[in-house]
């Protein structure tokens, strides 16, 4: 007399779980307000404020956030503002950024427009970013 219902899948298709499993960034959104070191194997996008280093594979920072600590990452694309070192391999300093602290590189790329405070300072082949040197 009624319509059998559609059930849900017991589970995620193959594919989807299988890209879960491999997710390969983590996202601090806007409003999100973090006191302490962050350590992370994965990329990471900050979008909110972090009060403490951050040692991570690839950061991309948003326009709006704000970072006070020390970065080390083998890649990073920086647009908000940061108050501390970084220490990186590829070093991307977008337009929009206001960097206070110095920046060790092995690229770097800055826009027209970015405004760093501190020394630039090409790295030596053995000064990689911590986390580098623990994989």
């Amino acid at each position: 007399m009624f319509p059998k219902k559609s059930q849900a899948p017991a589970s995620l298709p193959r594919s989807m779980t299988d890209a879960m499993a491999n997710a390969s960034f983590s996202v601090l959104g806007t409003g999100t307000q973090i006191k302490g070191d962050i350590t992370a194997t994965t990329d990471l996008h900050i979008d909110g404020r972090i009060e403490g280093d951050i040692d991570c594979a690839g950061l991309v920072q948003g326009e709006a956030s704000e970072i006070h600590g020390a970065i080390a990452a083998k890649s990073a694309r920086l647009a908000g503002s940061l108050h501390g070192s970084i220490s990186g391999g590829e070093v991307v300093i977008l337009k929009t950024a206001h960097i206070h602290g110095d920046v060790q590189y092995d690229s770097l790329t800055i826009e027209p427009g970015a405004k760093v405070e501190g020394r630039l300072t090409l790295r030596q082949a053995e000064e990689a970013p911590r986390l580098a040197l623990a994989n």
